[in-house]
Protein backbone atom coordinates (compact mmCIF):
# COMPACT_ATOMS: atom_id res chain seq x y z
CA UNK A 1 0.00 0.00 0.00
CA UNK A 2 1.13 3.64 -0.81
CA UNK A 3 1.83 5.74 2.18
CA UNK A 4 -0.78 7.87 1.26
CA UNK A 5 -3.81 5.67 0.64
CA UNK A 6 -3.56 5.16 4.25
CA UNK A 7 -5.93 5.78 7.25
CA UNK A 8 -4.57 8.54 9.66
CA UNK A 9 -4.72 5.24 12.51
CA UNK A 10 -2.25 3.93 10.05
CA UNK A 11 -0.35 6.53 9.76
CA UNK A 12 -0.33 7.08 13.99
CA UNK A 13 0.64 3.23 14.22
CA UNK A 14 3.50 4.19 11.73
CA UNK A 15 4.82 7.04 13.14
CA UNK A 16 4.84 5.45 16.68
CA UNK A 17 6.68 2.57 15.49
CA UNK A 18 9.44 4.11 13.86
CA UNK A 19 8.27 2.39 10.37
CA UNK A 20 8.36 5.86 8.79
CA UNK A 21 9.08 9.62 9.25
CA UNK A 22 6.63 12.64 9.44
CA UNK A 23 9.12 14.22 6.23
CA UNK A 24 8.35 10.93 4.58
CA UNK A 25 4.39 10.77 4.89
CA UNK A 26 4.64 14.98 4.08
CA UNK A 27 6.63 14.34 0.64
CA UNK A 28 4.95 11.42 -0.41
CA UNK A 29 1.65 13.74 -0.17
CA UNK A 30 3.51 16.42 -1.48
CA UNK A 31 4.70 14.46 -4.79
CA UNK A 32 0.73 12.55 -4.99
CA UNK A 33 -0.36 16.36 -4.70
CA UNK A 34 2.26 17.30 -7.48
CA UNK A 35 1.04 14.48 -9.80
CA UNK A 36 -2.45 14.74 -10.01
CA UNK A 37 -3.94 18.27 -8.62
CA UNK A 38 -3.40 20.12 -11.96
CA UNK A 39 -6.64 17.54 -12.64
CA UNK A 40 -8.47 17.40 -9.43
CA UNK A 41 -8.17 21.27 -8.55
CA UNK A 42 -8.49 20.58 -4.81
CA UNK A 43 -6.48 22.65 -3.51
CA UNK A 44 -5.95 26.73 -4.13
CA UNK A 45 -2.73 26.81 -2.09
CA UNK A 46 -0.34 24.25 -1.45
CA UNK A 47 1.87 25.16 1.55
CA UNK A 48 5.45 23.12 0.55
CA UNK A 49 7.48 24.80 2.65
CA UNK A 50 5.47 25.16 5.93
CA UNK A 51 4.70 21.52 5.76
CA UNK A 52 8.10 19.79 5.24
CA UNK A 53 9.33 22.89 8.26
CA UNK A 54 6.33 20.87 10.10
CA UNK A 55 7.28 17.68 9.58
CA UNK A 56 11.12 17.82 10.91
CA UNK A 57 9.78 19.47 13.98
CA UNK A 58 7.23 16.77 13.99
CA UNK A 59 9.78 14.65 13.71
CA UNK A 60 12.19 16.15 15.91
CA UNK A 61 9.74 15.39 19.17
CA UNK A 62 9.35 11.97 18.47
CA UNK A 63 13.07 11.55 18.47
CA UNK A 64 13.14 12.94 22.16
CA UNK A 65 9.66 11.52 23.53
CA UNK A 66 7.52 14.20 23.05
CA UNK A 67 4.91 13.60 20.42
CA UNK A 68 2.47 15.75 21.43
CA UNK A 69 -0.80 13.74 20.05
CA UNK A 70 -1.71 10.97 17.85
CA UNK A 71 -1.82 13.35 15.34
CA UNK A 72 1.65 14.52 15.72
CA UNK A 73 3.26 14.66 12.15
CA UNK A 74 0.05 13.65 10.16
CA UNK A 75 -0.61 15.49 7.23
CA UNK A 76 -3.92 17.28 6.91
CA UNK A 77 -5.46 19.88 4.43
CA UNK A 78 -7.98 23.11 5.83
CA UNK A 79 -10.51 24.40 3.55
CA UNK A 80 -9.77 27.97 2.18
CA UNK A 81 -12.10 30.08 4.93
CA UNK A 82 -10.50 29.10 7.92
CA UNK A 83 -8.05 31.93 8.90
CA UNK A 84 -4.29 30.88 8.51
CA UNK A 85 -1.80 33.14 9.76
CA UNK A 86 0.94 34.03 7.30
CA UNK A 87 -0.80 31.79 4.97
CA UNK A 88 -3.06 33.09 2.35
CA UNK A 89 -7.22 32.66 2.89
CA UNK A 90 -9.19 33.67 0.25
CA UNK A 91 -12.84 31.86 0.71
CA UNK A 92 -12.06 31.21 -3.12
CA UNK A 93 -13.08 34.54 -4.02
CA UNK A 94 -11.75 37.29 -5.95
CA UNK A 95 -13.02 39.70 -2.60
CA UNK A 96 -9.92 37.59 -0.44
CA UNK A 97 -7.26 36.95 -3.88
CA UNK A 98 -4.67 38.81 -1.30
CA UNK A 99 -5.63 38.30 2.06
CA UNK A 100 -2.85 36.67 4.58
CA UNK A 101 -4.63 36.83 8.05
CA UNK A 102 -2.14 37.61 10.92
CA UNK A 103 -4.07 35.52 13.25
CA UNK A 104 -5.36 32.04 12.68
CA UNK A 105 -8.38 30.01 13.83
CA UNK A 106 -9.31 28.14 17.03
CA UNK A 107 -9.67 25.03 15.11
CA UNK A 108 -6.69 25.38 13.33
CA UNK A 109 -4.47 26.54 16.34
CA UNK A 110 -5.70 23.61 18.19
CA UNK A 111 -4.59 20.87 15.39
CA UNK A 112 -1.42 23.03 15.05
CA UNK A 113 -0.93 22.47 18.84
CA UNK A 114 -0.95 18.95 18.00
CA UNK A 115 1.82 18.62 15.92
CA UNK A 116 -0.27 18.10 12.79
CA UNK A 117 0.98 19.67 9.52
CA UNK A 118 -0.47 21.68 7.16
CA UNK A 119 -0.42 20.76 3.16
CA UNK A 120 -2.36 23.64 2.32
CA UNK A 121 -5.62 24.95 1.59
CA UNK A 122 -8.73 23.47 -0.32
CA UNK A 123 -11.36 24.86 -3.17
CA UNK A 124 -14.61 25.66 -1.88
CA UNK A 125 -17.58 27.44 -3.22
CA UNK A 126 -17.03 30.85 -2.74
CA UNK A 127 -17.54 32.12 0.93
CA UNK A 128 -19.54 28.97 1.10
CA UNK A 129 -22.65 29.86 -1.14
CA UNK A 130 -22.92 26.84 -3.19
CA UNK A 131 -22.96 22.69 -2.94
CA UNK A 132 -20.94 22.17 -6.19
CA UNK A 133 -17.66 23.92 -5.95
CA UNK A 134 -18.43 25.40 -9.26
CA UNK A 135 -19.00 29.29 -7.82
CA UNK A 136 -15.16 29.22 -6.73
CA UNK A 137 -12.97 32.07 -8.33
CA UNK A 138 -10.45 29.48 -8.79
CA UNK A 139 -12.80 26.95 -10.79
CA UNK A 140 -14.65 23.56 -9.57
CA UNK A 141 -12.73 20.75 -8.01
CA UNK A 142 -13.41 17.36 -9.82
CA UNK A 143 -14.13 14.37 -8.33
CA UNK A 144 -11.62 11.60 -8.29
CA UNK A 145 -14.09 8.75 -9.45
CA UNK A 146 -15.38 11.09 -12.70
CA UNK A 147 -13.16 13.51 -13.57
CA UNK A 148 -16.53 14.98 -15.04
CA UNK A 149 -18.36 15.18 -12.29
CA UNK A 150 -18.02 17.85 -9.42
CA UNK A 151 -16.74 17.14 -6.09
CA UNK A 152 -18.82 19.47 -4.09
CA UNK A 153 -15.86 20.78 -2.06
CA UNK A 154 -11.49 20.56 -2.83
CA UNK A 155 -11.38 19.38 0.72
CA UNK A 156 -13.07 15.90 -0.02
CA UNK A 157 -11.77 15.37 -3.32
CA UNK A 158 -8.26 15.73 -1.71
CA UNK A 159 -8.71 13.23 1.28
CA UNK A 160 -10.66 10.96 -1.32
CA UNK A 161 -7.63 11.00 -3.87
CA UNK A 162 -5.06 10.70 -1.13
CA UNK A 163 -3.73 14.45 -1.42
CA UNK A 164 -4.14 14.37 2.27
CA UNK A 165 -4.56 12.34 5.54
CA UNK A 166 -7.96 13.72 6.67
CA UNK A 167 -9.32 17.26 6.21
CA UNK A 168 -11.29 20.39 8.31
CA UNK A 169 -14.04 21.62 6.64
CA UNK A 170 -17.16 23.13 7.10
CA UNK A 171 -20.68 23.07 6.84
CA UNK A 172 -23.92 25.76 6.50
CA UNK A 173 -26.25 23.70 4.79
CA UNK A 174 -24.60 20.29 3.38
CA UNK A 175 -21.27 21.68 2.63
CA UNK A 176 -19.35 18.22 4.32
CA UNK A 177 -22.12 15.71 4.35
CA UNK A 178 -22.96 15.65 0.61
CA UNK A 179 -19.56 16.04 -1.16
CA UNK A 180 -18.31 13.37 1.24
CA UNK A 181 -20.00 10.19 0.06
CA UNK A 182 -19.69 11.73 -3.63
CA UNK A 183 -16.33 11.28 -3.19
CA UNK A 184 -16.40 8.07 -1.43
CA UNK A 185 -15.25 9.21 2.57
CA UNK A 186 -16.96 10.11 5.26
CA UNK A 187 -18.09 13.37 6.69
CA UNK A 188 -18.97 14.51 9.72
CA UNK A 189 -20.95 17.75 11.24
CA UNK A 190 -20.46 18.17 15.06
CA UNK A 191 -22.89 19.76 16.97
CA UNK A 192 -23.40 23.60 16.39
CA UNK A 193 -21.05 24.51 19.34
CA UNK A 194 -19.09 21.16 19.97
CA UNK A 195 -16.11 23.05 18.02
CA UNK A 196 -15.25 26.56 18.03
CA UNK A 197 -15.84 28.76 14.70
CA UNK A 198 -13.16 31.15 16.14
CA UNK A 199 -11.95 32.89 12.98
CA UNK A 200 -13.92 30.50 10.71
CA UNK A 201 -14.96 32.83 8.27
CA UNK A 202 -18.75 33.68 8.15
CA UNK A 203 -21.61 32.50 6.13
CA UNK A 204 -24.25 31.86 8.31
CA UNK A 205 -23.21 32.47 11.22
CA UNK A 206 -26.09 30.83 13.19
CA UNK A 207 -25.63 27.75 11.09
CA UNK A 208 -22.51 27.55 10.22
CA UNK A 209 -20.02 24.61 11.62
CA UNK A 210 -16.86 22.88 11.32
CA UNK A 211 -17.07 19.59 9.38
CA UNK A 212 -14.46 16.58 8.89
CA UNK A 213 -13.51 14.41 6.03
CA UNK A 214 -12.01 11.17 6.82
CA UNK A 215 -11.15 8.03 4.92
CA UNK A 216 -12.85 6.06 7.77
CA UNK A 217 -15.23 6.69 10.99
CA UNK A 218 -12.31 6.12 13.25
CA UNK A 219 -9.80 8.76 11.80
CA UNK A 220 -13.06 11.41 11.95
CA UNK A 221 -13.55 10.48 15.54
CA UNK A 222 -9.81 10.70 16.31
CA UNK A 223 -9.76 14.34 14.78
CA UNK A 224 -12.60 15.35 16.54
CA UNK A 225 -11.39 14.44 20.29
CA UNK A 226 -8.49 17.25 19.18
CA UNK A 227 -10.63 20.19 18.10
CA UNK A 228 -13.71 20.04 20.12
CA UNK A 229 -14.36 21.62 23.54
CA UNK A 230 -15.35 25.06 24.32
CA UNK A 231 -13.18 28.27 23.31
CA UNK A 232 -13.01 31.44 24.96
CA UNK A 233 -13.22 33.30 21.69
CA UNK A 234 -16.28 32.04 20.30
CA UNK A 235 -18.95 32.31 22.91
CA UNK A 236 -21.39 29.78 20.57
CA UNK A 237 -19.64 26.94 21.87
CA UNK A 238 -20.55 25.10 24.80
CA UNK A 239 -18.62 24.01 28.17
CA UNK A 240 -18.56 20.00 27.51
CA UNK A 241 -15.08 18.59 26.40
CA UNK A 242 -14.59 16.83 24.06
CA UNK A 243 -16.05 13.21 24.45
CA UNK A 244 -14.53 9.75 23.93
CA UNK A 245 -14.83 9.56 20.18
CA UNK A 246 -12.63 6.80 19.33
CA UNK A 247 -14.15 4.69 21.81
CA UNK A 248 -17.45 5.35 20.82
CA UNK A 249 -16.23 3.30 17.38
CA UNK A 250 -15.97 0.34 19.08
CA UNK A 251 -19.23 0.40 20.70
CA UNK A 252 -22.24 -2.02 20.28
CA UNK A 253 -25.44 -0.34 18.44
CA UNK A 254 -27.47 -3.44 19.76
CA UNK A 255 -30.23 -1.61 21.53
CA UNK A 256 -29.66 1.68 19.76
CA UNK A 257 -33.17 3.42 19.11
CA UNK A 258 -33.15 4.30 15.33
CA UNK A 259 -36.24 6.57 13.51
CA UNK A 260 -36.48 6.36 9.78
CA UNK A 261 -38.37 9.80 8.96
CA UNK A 262 -41.19 8.89 6.34
CA UNK A 263 -40.80 12.38 4.51
CA UNK A 264 -37.16 11.84 3.50
CA UNK A 265 -38.04 8.50 1.38
CA UNK A 266 -40.30 10.36 -0.91
CA UNK A 267 -40.46 13.10 -3.05
CA UNK A 268 -37.68 12.93 -6.19
CA UNK A 269 -35.58 10.47 -4.56
CA UNK A 270 -32.93 8.58 -6.79
CA UNK A 271 -33.93 4.75 -6.67
CA UNK A 272 -31.33 3.43 -5.60
CA UNK A 273 -30.56 5.91 -2.95
CA UNK A 274 -33.47 5.04 -1.24
CA UNK A 275 -32.64 0.91 -1.69
CA UNK A 276 -29.25 2.27 -0.01
CA UNK A 277 -31.09 3.38 3.16
CA UNK A 278 -33.02 0.06 3.59
CA UNK A 279 -30.28 -1.89 3.31
CA UNK A 280 -28.38 0.03 5.50
CA UNK A 281 -31.72 -0.29 7.70
CA UNK A 282 -31.72 -3.98 7.18
CA UNK A 283 -27.94 -3.77 8.66
CA UNK A 284 -29.23 -2.43 12.01
CA UNK A 285 -31.45 -4.12 12.68
CA UNK A 286 -29.04 -7.49 12.30
CA UNK A 287 -27.10 -5.60 14.33
CA UNK A 288 -29.61 -5.98 17.32
CA UNK A 289 -30.90 -2.28 16.83
CA UNK A 290 -34.10 -0.68 17.03
CA UNK A 291 -35.49 1.06 13.63
CA UNK A 292 -38.73 2.35 13.29
CA UNK A 293 -40.55 4.93 10.88
CA UNK A 294 -40.82 8.37 12.58
CA UNK A 295 -42.22 11.34 10.95
CA UNK A 296 -40.67 15.21 10.53
CA UNK A 297 -43.60 17.17 9.78
CA UNK A 298 -42.02 20.32 9.47
CA UNK A 299 -39.78 19.42 7.74
CA UNK A 300 -41.18 20.58 4.31
CA UNK A 301 -40.67 24.10 5.75
CA UNK A 302 -36.82 23.64 6.52
CA UNK A 303 -35.24 24.15 3.07
CA UNK A 304 -37.29 27.64 2.23
CA UNK A 305 -37.04 28.42 5.46
CA UNK A 306 -32.94 27.81 5.68
CA UNK A 307 -32.69 29.69 2.40
CA UNK A 308 -33.94 32.90 3.85
CA UNK A 309 -32.33 33.19 6.97
CA UNK A 310 -29.14 31.63 5.19
CA UNK A 311 -29.36 34.76 3.02
CA UNK A 312 -29.86 37.12 5.53
CA UNK A 313 -27.11 36.03 8.19
CA UNK A 314 -24.61 36.09 4.37
CA UNK A 315 -26.15 39.00 3.54
CA UNK A 316 -24.99 40.65 6.90
CA UNK A 317 -21.41 38.81 6.89
CA UNK A 318 -20.61 39.63 3.31
CA UNK A 319 -21.08 43.89 3.86
CA UNK A 320 -17.50 43.96 5.78
CA UNK A 321 -15.96 43.17 2.21
CA UNK A 322 -16.18 47.16 0.76
CA UNK A 323 -12.26 47.89 0.02
CA UNK A 324 -11.69 49.53 3.13
CA UNK A 325 -10.09 47.77 5.75
CA UNK A 326 -8.60 44.39 3.70
CA UNK A 327 -8.80 42.47 0.13
CA UNK A 328 -9.52 43.91 -3.30
CA UNK A 329 -10.01 47.38 -3.74
CA UNK A 330 -11.48 49.21 -6.91
CA UNK A 331 -10.04 52.69 -6.96
CA UNK A 332 -12.79 55.52 -8.05
CA UNK A 333 -13.13 59.22 -7.45
CA UNK A 334 -15.50 58.99 -4.58
CA UNK A 335 -16.03 56.01 -1.39
CA UNK A 336 -19.28 55.11 -2.77
CA UNK A 337 -18.44 54.49 -6.71
CA UNK A 338 -15.41 52.63 -4.89
CA UNK A 339 -17.79 50.18 -2.97
CA UNK A 340 -19.60 49.63 -5.65
CA UNK A 341 -16.85 48.84 -8.39
CA UNK A 342 -15.04 47.01 -5.86
CA UNK A 343 -17.97 44.39 -4.94
CA UNK A 344 -19.12 44.21 -8.59
CA UNK A 345 -15.17 43.33 -9.46
CA UNK A 346 -14.96 41.05 -6.00
CA UNK A 347 -18.00 38.74 -5.46
CA UNK A 348 -19.13 36.28 -8.07
CA UNK A 349 -22.80 35.70 -9.33
CA UNK A 350 -23.92 33.33 -6.18
CA UNK A 351 -22.57 35.73 -3.52
CA UNK A 352 -24.09 38.63 -5.08
CA UNK A 353 -27.85 36.89 -5.48
CA UNK A 354 -27.21 36.01 -1.63
CA UNK A 355 -26.70 39.34 -0.62
CA UNK A 356 -29.50 41.00 -2.86
CA UNK A 357 -32.22 37.93 -1.62
CA UNK A 358 -30.46 38.39 2.10
CA UNK A 359 -30.80 42.48 1.80
CA UNK A 360 -34.58 42.11 0.84
CA UNK A 361 -35.94 39.77 3.44
CA UNK A 362 -34.13 41.53 6.15
CA UNK A 363 -35.22 45.35 5.02
CA UNK A 364 -37.95 47.27 7.06
CA UNK A 365 -40.69 46.59 4.61
CA UNK A 366 -40.12 42.52 4.58
CA UNK A 367 -38.38 41.78 7.95
CA UNK A 368 -41.83 40.77 9.45
CA UNK A 369 -42.99 38.64 6.55
CA UNK A 370 -40.03 36.47 5.52
CA UNK A 371 -37.09 36.50 8.57
CA UNK A 372 -39.20 36.82 11.75
CA UNK A 373 -41.46 34.31 10.02
CA UNK A 374 -38.90 32.12 9.22
CA UNK A 375 -37.42 32.41 12.28
CA UNK A 376 -40.76 30.90 14.08
CA UNK A 377 -40.91 28.27 11.60
CA UNK A 378 -37.33 27.23 12.52
CA UNK A 379 -38.35 26.99 16.28
CA UNK A 380 -40.68 24.05 14.53
CA UNK A 381 -38.33 22.44 12.48
CA UNK A 382 -36.32 21.70 15.59
CA UNK A 383 -39.59 20.80 17.85
CA UNK A 384 -39.68 18.20 15.83
CA UNK A 385 -36.36 16.50 15.88
CA UNK A 386 -36.26 17.56 19.76
CA UNK A 387 -39.58 15.28 20.17
CA UNK A 388 -38.18 12.36 19.15
CA UNK A 389 -35.06 12.35 20.90
CA UNK A 390 -36.92 13.03 23.87
CA UNK A 391 -38.76 9.41 23.44
CA UNK A 392 -35.86 7.71 23.13
CA UNK A 393 -34.47 7.75 19.80
CA UNK A 394 -30.58 7.87 19.26
CA UNK A 395 -30.15 9.26 15.69
CA UNK A 396 -31.86 8.97 12.25
CA UNK A 397 -31.60 7.04 9.10
CA UNK A 398 -31.73 9.56 5.85
CA UNK A 399 -30.56 9.97 2.65
CA UNK A 400 -27.80 12.58 2.26
CA UNK A 401 -28.65 13.73 -1.35
CA UNK A 402 -30.81 12.95 -4.27
CA UNK A 403 -29.09 11.22 -6.38
CA UNK A 404 -25.22 10.83 -7.67
CA UNK A 405 -22.70 13.70 -8.00
CA UNK A 406 -24.18 15.94 -10.66
CA UNK A 407 -21.57 16.45 -13.74
CA UNK A 408 -19.73 20.05 -13.80
CA UNK A 409 -21.85 22.40 -15.26
CA UNK A 410 -25.24 20.58 -14.93
CA UNK A 411 -26.21 22.93 -12.24
CA UNK A 412 -24.01 25.92 -12.69
CA UNK A 413 -26.99 27.78 -14.28
CA UNK A 414 -29.61 26.07 -12.95
CA UNK A 415 -30.52 28.28 -9.37
CA UNK A 416 -33.33 25.94 -8.47
CA UNK A 417 -31.52 23.22 -8.98
CA UNK A 418 -28.96 24.32 -6.66
CA UNK A 419 -31.17 25.69 -4.02
CA UNK A 420 -32.90 22.50 -3.76
CA UNK A 421 -30.03 20.21 -3.53
CA UNK A 422 -29.82 20.69 0.52
CA UNK A 423 -33.15 19.35 1.03
CA UNK A 424 -31.81 16.31 3.34
CA UNK A 425 -29.27 18.45 4.93
CA UNK A 426 -30.71 21.83 5.71
CA UNK A 427 -32.97 21.13 8.59
CA UNK A 428 -29.80 19.87 10.63
CA UNK A 429 -27.59 22.77 10.44
CA UNK A 430 -31.20 24.57 10.97
CA UNK A 431 -31.26 22.83 14.33
CA UNK A 432 -28.11 22.47 15.31
CA UNK A 433 -27.64 18.61 15.33
CA UNK A 434 -24.76 16.53 14.73
CA UNK A 435 -24.66 14.45 11.54
CA UNK A 436 -22.29 12.18 9.37
CA UNK A 437 -22.90 11.02 5.92
CA UNK A 438 -21.15 7.69 4.71
CA UNK A 439 -20.54 6.05 0.90
CA UNK A 440 -22.60 3.12 1.22
CA UNK A 441 -22.72 1.89 -2.63
CA UNK A 442 -21.31 2.04 -5.97
CA UNK A 443 -23.28 3.10 -8.98
CA UNK A 444 -21.60 3.04 -11.49
CA UNK A 445 -18.18 4.42 -11.03
CA UNK A 446 -19.70 6.71 -8.40
CA UNK A 447 -20.36 5.94 -4.79
CA UNK A 448 -23.63 7.26 -3.12
CA UNK A 449 -24.04 8.10 0.44
CA UNK A 450 -26.45 7.81 3.70
CA UNK A 451 -26.85 9.99 6.32
CA UNK A 452 -26.96 9.49 10.20
CA UNK A 453 -28.15 12.73 12.67
CA UNK A 454 -27.94 12.19 15.79
CA UNK A 455 -29.52 13.86 19.19
CA UNK A 456 -27.49 17.22 20.56
CA UNK A 457 -23.91 16.59 21.51
CA UNK A 458 -24.68 12.83 21.21
CA UNK A 459 -21.22 12.49 18.63
CA UNK A 460 -20.84 9.12 21.01
CA UNK A 461 -23.94 7.11 19.84
CA UNK A 462 -23.76 8.76 16.19
CA UNK A 463 -20.35 7.45 15.87
CA UNK A 464 -20.95 3.93 17.00
CA UNK A 465 -24.14 3.55 14.38
CA UNK A 466 -21.69 4.46 11.52
CA UNK A 467 -19.02 2.92 12.49
CA UNK A 468 -21.24 -0.05 12.19
CA UNK A 469 -22.53 0.52 8.85
CA UNK A 470 -19.23 1.50 7.26
CA UNK A 471 -18.39 0.12 4.51
CA UNK A 472 -14.73 -1.06 3.18
CA UNK A 473 -13.49 1.56 1.10
CA UNK A 474 -14.41 2.95 -2.36
CA UNK A 475 -10.91 3.16 -4.98
CA UNK A 476 -10.78 5.55 -7.06
CA UNK A 477 -10.15 4.68 -10.55
CA UNK A 478 -6.53 6.42 -11.85
CA UNK A 479 -6.86 9.49 -12.13
CA UNK A 480 -4.02 10.33 -14.55
CA UNK A 481 -5.52 8.28 -16.43
CA UNK A 482 -8.81 9.44 -16.48
CA UNK A 483 -7.70 12.43 -17.68
CA UNK A 484 -5.95 11.09 -20.56
CA UNK A 485 -9.03 9.51 -21.81
CA UNK A 486 -11.19 12.88 -21.38
CA UNK A 487 -8.42 14.22 -23.94
CA UNK A 488 -8.53 11.32 -26.36
CA UNK A 489 -12.35 11.37 -26.58
CA UNK A 490 -12.38 15.53 -27.15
Amino acid sequence: MNITEKTVAELCAGLAGKQFSSREITEAFLARIEAVDGVLNAYITVTGELALAQADEADARRTHGEARSALDGIPLALKDNYCTRDVRTTCASKMLDNFVPSYSATCWDKLQQAGAVLLGKTNMDEFAVGNTSETSAYGASRNPFAIGHVAGDGAAAAVAADLAAFAVSSGTGGDTRQPAPFCGVGGLKPSYGRVSRAALISNASSMDQAGLLAKTVRDAATVLEVIAGPDAADSTTMLAEAGAFCAACDKSVQGLKVGLPVEYLSGGLDAQTQKAVYQATDRLRELGTKVEEVSLPHSKYALPVYHVLASAEASANLARYDGVQYGLRVERDNVYDMYTATRSAGFGDEAKRRIILGTYVLSAEHIEDYYMRALKVRTLVKGDYDALFAVGYDCLLTPVSAGLSPQLAERLHDVMANYTADRYTAAVNLAGLPALSLPFALQGSLPLGIQLIGRPFGEEALLAAAAALEQPRFVAADIVAQEKGVACHD
